[in-house]
């Protein structure tokens, strides 16, 4: 591979190939349409409609005379982590009907009553979360030099430090069908979302407050999706999560020790030593890691170094959108059910980028993680004792097997 194709790259957004239409719901909150590409001797789609009628007070509107106060979290002194205590969120919707999903469009004729989208069709719409566990209230500190960054040592009574868990959390809506899926949707709809999670990566990382942005999709009743429709989150992090600080101290030390990169290196090895590498195209590879924790799990990486997803060249969106889809359609013929037909793959989806505010920000690469609970048809992977008491992983397969079943049942 040539120098210049080991470059690591970042950077703003690139424009999305479709329109992007920006507006704001009747409580103050950002919702952003975004369209797919036209084809050719396509007709523009109409203008969206942005009118949110609905009498919503402005979310950051006094509770009972009382300042309205957002989400708090606390430092566990034990481990370091932060933990947002969002109690608002135990009101949040929870499995509605099918004909009263907030996520759904607004149908022709009837009256908007609570969806959250205004308009009668979308192709891929943003809007942060009613219920967000991360939100940032005017006039609380936070951003660099809070209490986030701070030693316990730095701040009075510093066992106990707390702060505004003053980041943002966004919902991603792939279709206005709600009975699609991911999976479902064709390259052309797959590259409008990632156009998409490339342009809030870079709004949301430029807020003050960011220090991490993590893009991920829930699917699939059995990882706790509280409604179906086909969507999936964004969240702007006002602290490196654990997994992320863990990977960017091993990234670190793996520097310091060679002076290459850790990731490139995993992504190397995985591809001269090639047993779990499941699919290879032009820019991207799939391939099940060398410790693989969960029953079925693929990662895929770009063969370029990328910080982040803003930093994929239109080429690279391009290919993604085709090898993603491949590999979900691989992923739900994975088991078989007792009738020989197909199971579908409940999964948790997630980008590991660079963070949008760190020292070790070069240390990162970008890779997308895909993994299941699901051991078998009917059959969950349970986190007991060992996985939740210890933090201690015990796999129940071997990552050579979950290669192997990709690669027999790829398209």
């Amino acid at each position: 591979m040539s120098a210049d194709t080991r470059t690591a790259t970042s950077g703003a957004a690139r424009s999305s190939q479709g329109a992007r239409t920006a507006t704001r719901l009747a409580d103050g909150r950002e919702l952003v349409y975004f369209d797919d590409a036209l084809r050719e001797g396509e007709s523009p789609r109409p203008p969206h409609d942005l009118h949110d009628p609905r009498p919503l007070p402005d979310r950051f509107a006094p509770v009972d005379s009382a300042p309205f106060q957002g989400p708090r979290m606390r430092r566990d002194p034990l481990t370091g982590d932060w933990v947002p205590m969002a109690t608002h969120r135990m009101n949040r919707t929870l499995l509605p009907p099918d004909d009263a999903c907030p996520l759904c469009p607004r149908r022709p004729g009837a009256d908007y009553t609570d969806g959250e989208v205004p308009d009668t069709a979308y192709d891929v719409v943003v809007f942060e979360n009613r219920f967000p566990s991360l939100l940032s209230v005017p006039g609380e500190p936070t951003g660099p030099g809070s209490v986030v960054d701070a030693t316990p040592a730095e701040v009075p009574g510093g066992l106990w430090l707390e702060a505004p868990a003053a980041g943002r959390c966004e919902v991603v809506c792939f279709s206005s069908d709600h009975d699609a899926s991911l999976a479902s949707l064709g390259p052309r709809r797959v590259r409008t979302i990632v156009d998409a999670w490339a342009d809030r990566t870079t709004e949301l990382g430029a807020l003050p407050t960011t220090r991490e942005v993590f893009v991920f999709e829930n699917h699939g009743r059995e990882i706790g999706v509280t409604l179906t429709h086909p969507h999936g989150q964004v969240y702007a992090y006002p602290y490196l999560t654990p997994r992320t600080e863990r990977l960017l101290g091993q990234a670190a030390a793996h520097h310091e020790a060679t002076g290459r990169s850790l990731l490139r290196d995993v992504l190397d090895a995985e591809l001269a030593d090639g047993r779990r590498v499941v699919l290879e195209t032009e820019h991207w590879v799939a391939y099940v890691p060398f410790a693989a924790r969960w029953p079925v799990e693929v990662h895929l990486a770009p063969r370029r170094d990328v910080l982040d997803l803003p930093g994929l060249t239109d080429d690279e969106r391009d290919d993604f959108a085709v090898t993603y889809l491949r590999v979900l359609t691989a992923l739900n013929r994975f088991f078989v059910a007792p009738d020989g037909g197909p199971v579908a793959l409940p999964y948790i989806a997630g980008w590991s980028q660079a963070p949008a505010r760190d020292h070790r920000r070069e240390l990162g690469r970008l890779r997308l993680e895909v993994f299941s609970v699901l051991r078998g048809p009917g059959k969950l992977k349970y986190l007991a004792g060992s996985e939740s008491g210890a933090g201690a992983w015990i796999s129940d397969t071997t990552p050579e097997r979950i290669a192997a079943r990709l690669t027999e049942v790829l398209a």
